[in-house]
């Protein structure tokens, strides 16, 4: 195993133990028959790739579709001004129409028993005691009325005062919701610009593996060939005269060994 043979143009010609050849040569060729069928079986053929922005956007639609990242920050966060937020918030909730017809409806239901309850007793008490053409009777009067004056101003009061709370709920609910647009907005740019470019490579990848699979075939076939190179070792022993060969020929087997598992 390992032997050489050299001729008289310097030409050096390896050879090996015959069952070693042996079985390279089979071995080569059904490498030889598995190219064969390998080579127009390319996996990669047809492949089309996939589209980031249809996928991303729908049918139709591309990036410039949509507001900039800049516009997006712009509107819901830089530009944002918290005082005139409020002024609107606390509009629409302390002094908004459904404030209103509730403290309407209070008003209306206490004035209704004024002039259909309360008044009348008082009147009736007043004309008994003969009284009513006397400043007690005005007085008494101006007193019922101011006191459901009173009592609506109190309920409008309380009311606003509740919602004042719900005001600032509402204010900071507004902050929060502008924030998380321009945060999510901005995410979805990052993933999109993220998913686009793994999607590129992952198309030219598989294009290029498209374009070279005659030649990626053709590297196993090619390591096939050389299968036998780390087989070489030399026959050329140097012996004294009844030395023993033992550990030279234990070393031929043990290359023999590691080809045969290699192949």
């Amino acid at each position: 195993m390992g032997g050489g043979d050299s001729t008289t143009d310097g030409t050096t010609t390896i050879r090996y133990a015959p069952y070693i050849e042996a079985h390279h040569e089979a071995f080569l060729n059904d490498t030889a028959s598995y190219v064969a069928s390998s080579i127009h079986d390319n996996p990669y053929k047809g492949f089309d790739g996939f589209e980031v922005d249809e996928g991303f956007f729908g049918a139709g639609y591309v990036l410039a579709s949509y507001p900039s990242l800049y516009d997006i920050f712009g509107k819901f966060v830089a530009g944002l001004d918290v005082e005139a937020l409020w002024n609107q918030i606390a509009n629409e909730s302390i002094y908004g129409a459904v404030i209103n017809s509730k403290v309407n409806a209070e008003s209306t239901i206490l004035n209704d028993e004024l002039d259909e309850t309360l008044l009348p007793k008082f009147q009736i008490g007043m004309r008994d005691m003969n009284a009513v053409m006397t400043s007690s009777y005005v007085m008494g009067k101006a007193l019922m009325l101011d006191t459901v004056t009173k009592q609506v101003s109190k309920i409008s009061a309380d009311l606003q005062m509740k919602m004042l709370d719900i005001t600032e709920d509402r204010w900071k609910s507004h902050l929060a919701w502008n924030q998380n647009v321009a945060t999510n907005f901005t995410n979805i740019v990052k993933a999109y610009f993220a998913a686009k470019s793994a999607m590129e490579n992952l198309n030219y990848n598989l294009m290029a593996k498209d374009a070279v699979w005659p030649l990626t075939v053709l590297d196993f076939e090619k390591a096939n060939l050389g299968a036998l190179q780390g087989a070489m070792t030399s026959n050329n022993h140097t012996t004294t005269s009844g030395g023993d060969n033992t550990a030279q020929w234990i070393g031929v087997g043990l290359s023999a060994i590691a080809l045969i598992a290699m192949m």
